[in-house]
């Protein structure tokens, strides 16, 4: 059975002989190459408090400002011309990113799954591949293809993606702890 010792505990022993930067690096060489293992002494007790916990689930909060803040400026810009261009942007991640990267988090929720290039590309590709679904049902749907059906839709199918993630990698912080 291995030694549990704190972070800091590690770092202080390592510091015997080094600089505290030098222990810092060997500690964290010596987690990327498996040889340590760190894990949170207090891990959430339950889902809000997941929730609540920015380490944890701040992955979550960014994606959902990042999905208010692009329905905020598609409806603002008739009001304020000049965010035309951050409708633009916000509304190209909100299409082209958000909902395959939603899946993507749902789908392998433990970070150690995938690298973050094989992420940022996955949740490229099923966001082209998510999207025209999105708008092929629309078209058979009273609402039809226009920018409040759509909207909505990607709304719903980010958010509700992201709930599912969220709860996944809750699930998986509980096994892990």
């Amino acid at each position: 059975m291995s030694r549990v010792e704190t972070l800091e505990e590690l770092v202080l022993r390592y510091k015997r002989k080094r600089s505290r930067l030098e222990a810092i690096k060997r500690a964290y060489d010596e987690w990327v190459e498996g040889k340590i293992k760190l894990v949170d002494p207090s891990p959430p007790r339950d889902y809000v408090e997941y929730l609540a916990r920015l380490e944890y689930s701040l992955w979550l909060w960014l994606s959902l400002t990042l999905v208010a803040l692009t329905l905020l400026s598609i409806y603002l810009t008739d009001i304020i011309p000049s965010i035309i261009y951050l409708r633009y942007v916000l509304g190209s991640v909100f299409v082209l990113f958000l909902p395959g990267m939603s899946l993507i988090e749902a789908l392998y929720p433990v970070e150690s799954e995938l690298s973050p290039l094989e992420r940022v590309a996955l949740s490229i590709g099923l966001s082209l591949a998510l999207v025209p679904l999105v708008g092929l049902v629309l078209n058979y749907t009273p609402w039809g293809i226009r920018l409040t059906p759509i909207l909505v839709s990607l709304t719903i199918l980010t958010v509700g993606l992201l709930a599912v993630a969220s709860y996944r990698k809750y699930y998986v912080s509980r096994l892990a702890s």
